[in-house]
């Protein structure tokens, strides 16, 4: 007896919820290369970011600066296991996307625009991962027929 494996229809929800998913990883990665590269701004040159007298959260730069290549660093292995649709990614997803959001709201003062696009481009992160459900979305590593009009 043979049995057929067959796979199941792909649906607009399904895709949806790909996209963000697909959405939410590329940003995740953007956001972790950008804090790679802000994180060795501040360790290598200190006179790069603005600095404030009397900022209630103040630290050390280079500090910043070691925290936020981790955090960079971590974003950019977590979007890998997003894009495989990975449930712990999805959970590291939010968890360091709202890591990254208090990071920069630390580190206001000493570059204020920059850190406002950081925290809006991870509140986005956190709402695509948030709002999939894990039963709708497609491996992105599977190979999908062509869409049909």
């Amino acid at each position: 007896m043979t049995t057929a494996h067959t796979r199941p229809a792909h649906t607009a929800r399904q895709e949806w919820a790909t996209g963000l998913t697909a959405f939410g990883a590329v940003m995740l990665f953007l956001v972790g290369v950008l804090d790679i590269f802000r994180g060795i701004m501040a360790i290598a040159e200190d006179d790069i970011f603005v600095t404030t007298r009397n900022y209630v959260f103040e630290f050390d730069l280079t500090g910043w600066g070691w925290i936020h290549l981790a955090l960079g660093a971590v974003a950019v292995i977590v979007s890998i296991g997003l894009l495989q649709t990975a449930t712990w990614a999805r959970v590291a997803g939010v968890a360091i996307a709202g890591l990254v959001i208090i990071a920069n709201f630390l580190s206001l003062p000493y570059y204020p625009v920059w850190s406002v696009v950081m925290i809006a481009i991870s509140g986005f992160i956190i709402w695509a991962l948030c709002v999939v459900r894990r039963d709708s979305l497609f491996d992105l590593s599977e190979e999908r027929p062509p869409h049909r009009v």
